[in-house]
């Protein structure tokens, strides 16, 4: 296994995101969100900046906050490439506590499923109220999650899982989880394994990586967000808006940033 996972981890990113039909219609979805404000915008775990830079290129403002310099090194080319540097803010910061100076927007967007990697309740309270700081009053907070089937969940411990193969120029980067629960904690510890091959088939480079998530339950989200001040007004089951119910396997959320009594 190759020891510095970083740049195909990286790599595999940047084209999962541009090829995967996993998030069917969230760059649509998230301009149309900030068409509707107007902007700014601040994008949370923005990667490769591949919503960041769609919304960018509709002349809106964003602040695109990622904590892998990686991953924004990327983001910062793509953008430099399009012009579009003059309307991206990239900022390196951890999103359980970043901070954009004497910055509040009427937007902030967490693609990805991005929340899912705040792994205890202490990270999650911190991310939304360093989140409701940013937002102007009556701004709006949009992110998504999976939801968590249980049956499914099981169906998936103990087994290594096919995500696809990806393409990366003239090679392919192949790519299997393996999955261990904590239900106690609500926890899916992944290990993930990356092969990448050549044009002729030939392995090039290996890797493993471990990710953590922490899955969340509709009902334990909705007061979460209570708590810290948010009012849910939009549950979407897709990003085509479909109605959010039982059959859901994915929740889109809409929380809106109300005055504390």
């Amino acid at each position: 296994m190759g020891s510095h996972t970083e740049p195909i981890m990286t790599e595999y990113y940047n084209f999962y995101a541009r090829s995967s039909n996993d998030m069917d219609q969230d760059i649509t979805y998230f301009v149309e969100l900030a068409k509707q404000t107007g902007g700014p915008v601040i994008e949370l775990g923005c990667g490769t900046g591949r919503i960041s830079i769609a919304i960018a290129q509709e002349g809106i403002e964003v602040f695109g906050v990622e904590f892998s310099a990686e991953k924004l090194k990327i983001a910062k080319q793509k953008a430099n490439d399009l012009k579009l540097s003059h309307r991206i803010k990239w900022v390196e910061a951890s999103i359980t506590n970043f901070q954009i100076p004497g910055k509040t927007c009427p937007l902030i967007i967490m693609p990805d499923r991005s929340f899912l990697q705040l792994i205890n309740v202490r990270d999650q309270l911190s991310t939304l109220k360093s989140i409701r700081r940013h937002l102007d009053e009556g701004g709006l907070f949009s992110f998504h999650a999976f939801v968590p089937h249980m049956r499914k969940l099981m169906d998936m411990e103990g087994k290594h899982t096919y995500r696809g193969t990806y393409q990366s120029g003239t090679d392919e980067i192949e790519v299997y989880d393996f999955t261990e629960l904590d239900t106690f904690n609500q926890i899916a510890n992944i290990t993930r394994y990356m092969e990448k091959f050549n044009s002729r088939g030939i392995s090039v480079e290996r890797t493993k990586s471990k990710i953590r998530l922490r899955y969340i339950f509709p009902a334990e989200l909705s007061h979460l967000l209570a708590v810290c001040g948010f009012k849910v007004q939009n549950r979407y089951g897709s990003f085509y808006r479909a109605p959010f119910d039982s059959n859901s396997e994915e929740l889109i959320v809409e929380a809106v940033k109300i005055a504390r009594r």
